[in-house]
């Protein structure tokens, strides 16, 4: 796509929106990305859902290093709420920036359930904001199902804007930023995730119920989410800058000894 043609020229648009309203992250992905890899059941593209659909546009923000490392707390559920209202007011934003021109673009919120009672029924969320990230090329998918990305590792939390805008996509990142140095699923407080066939680069198999029986468990204690496994991920440049480069056995005994008493 020509640098000046008119789509061009609304990307750069859409994108400098979205730097200004804060985002850290932005990607766009073509919808038929879905239908491609086929990573996920056909119920859940896109395109089926919404036969205009044509393109996911995705954001994402940091999760400070220094908070989540508190968690379970407080002070990382604070954190964790004001993502999700950054991130929901930007992306009405820009969908709404692209209604004015003409487009047909609505948001959908970074969570894709209710409540995480409904997790604990039935563990799957209506739309993979990872899914969605990694079509957008902002990253690959960890061990611990999570989006890993160059910058933040997985501690980044995304939303998508949903439209039938026609504007290049990203390319889907080919290097597979995962390490597999299992270091998320040793900590793992309630031991959700195991390990598939040697040397496979999949993901985890992940008992997702356990995970979700776990959150539940600290959101009554008004301290949701877990995030452990997004803690200690070695990968990322946000590591550095707080000289965070290793995570110790001594840490990940500390972070197992959150689930005992499940």
């Amino acid at each position: 796509m020509a640098e000046n043609s008119k789509e061009a020229k609304l990307r750069r648009k859409i994108a400098r929106c979205a730097e200004k309203l804060g985002m850290n992250l932005f990607g766009v992905a073509d919808a038929e990305r879905w239908k491609q890899y086929g990573e996920t059941e056909q119920a859940f593209f896109p395109p089926v859902i919404w036969p205009w659909c044509r393109t996911v546009i995705v954001m994402g923000v940091q999760i400070f290093l220094p908070m989540i490392e508190t968690t379970p707390s407080a002070v990382y559920s604070e954190l964790y709420n004001t993502t999700n209202r950054l991130l929901d007011e930007s992306a009405y934003r820009i969908a709404n920036l692209l209604n004015g021109l003409g487009f047909r673009a609505f948001f959908f919120p970074r969570d894709g359930y209710g409540d995480i009672s409904a997790l604990v029924e039935k563990p799957e969320a209506a739309f993979s904001q990872v899914l969605a990230g990694r079509y957008a090329g902002l990253g690959t998918i960890g061990f611990n199902h999570t989006l890993l990305t160059p910058e933040y590792g997985p501690r980044v939390r995304l939303v998508s804007v949903i439209s039938d805008v026609n504007i290049e996509p990203d390319e889907v990142m080919k290097k597979d930023l995962c390490l597999r140095c299992g270091v998320c699923g040793k900590s793992c407080p309630m031991g959700a995730f195991s390990a598939g066939e040697a040397g496979s680069r999949a993901a985890a198999d992940m008992d997702k119920r356990k995970c979700a029986l776990y959150h539940q468990r600290l959101k009554n204690e008004f301290r949701y989410p877990c995030g452990v496994c997004v803690k200690v991920c070695p990968v990322g440049k946000d590591r550095k800058i707080y000289g965070r480069s290793s995570v110790t056995e001594e840490g990940i005994a500390h972070c197992r000894s959150f689930g005992s008493k499940i």
